[in-house]
């Protein structure tokens, strides 16, 4: 049973390190394009950053007071993960 936890939390922190530069290029095209839709990508994307530290802030505290932290950094990573892969869908589209 820990192989696949530990498994799971691998795959996703691969998934992290695989996309992170993907939405990076394709974030940086779009501000770089310019006009009002790079402005609107350059508010998005540090609102997603606040919001983003935020839940992983709450999901690390309540791991910390249950006692495991080991749990809490899977939990982050998978979130960065789950929101990364979604901003590349949906940066992929234009």
């Amino acid at each position: 049973m820990a192989r696949r936890k530990s498994f799971a939390g691998g795959f996703a922190a691969m998934s992290l390190a695989w996309n992170v530069p993907q939405v990076m290029a394709l974030r940086l095209a779009k501000i770089g394009r310019g006009g009002k839709r790079g402005q609107a990508e350059s508010s998005l994307m540090v609102t997603e950053k606040l919001k983003a530290a935020v839940e992983a802030q709450s999901i690390m505290a309540r791991a910390m007071i249950s006692g495991s932290p080991e749990k809490g950094a899977a939990a982050v990573t998978r979130m960065y993960s789950r929101k990364v892969a979604a901003n590349k869908r949906r940066l992929g589209k234009d």
